[in-house]
């Protein structure tokens, strides 16, 4: 990561406004990720991980899966948070990547 912050967002739908079902939100600045979910319209309340998983700069791989509970974030193949449901996961259309990071790649 290049910036101080950066968000993967997993979206219901296009637009400004999009509820999320996953909003994974690094800040290197604060030095933890912070993960939510927007229904509505209002942000629901956040959790934060332990500990900052990433290096300002340095390449890294996430991987984000979806479970029956939750979506498990796992960085360098390492399990970091299990951010459990709060929205029906079966209704995310879109990906979203935001911040001064290089994505090199996406697989689904």
């Amino acid at each position: 990561p290049l910036s101080p912050r950066f968000h993967v967002n997993l979206l219901l739908s296009e637009g400004q406004d999009s509820d999320a079902a996953l909003h994974f939100n690094p800040r290197m600045d604060e030095a933890v990720v912070v993960l939510n979910s927007k229904a509505s319209g209002k942000w629901g309340r956040e959790e934060r991980g332990m500990g900052l998983p990433f290096q300002r700069g340095q390449p890294f791989d996430l991987l984000l899966i979806a479970t029956e509970d939750g979506f498990k974030a796992v960085v360098e193949d390492t399990i970091y948070y299990h951010f459990r449901h709060r929205l029906p996961m079966g209704n995310v259309r879109l990906l979203e990547v935001a911040g001064d990071v290089q994505l090199q790649s996406v697989t689904m």
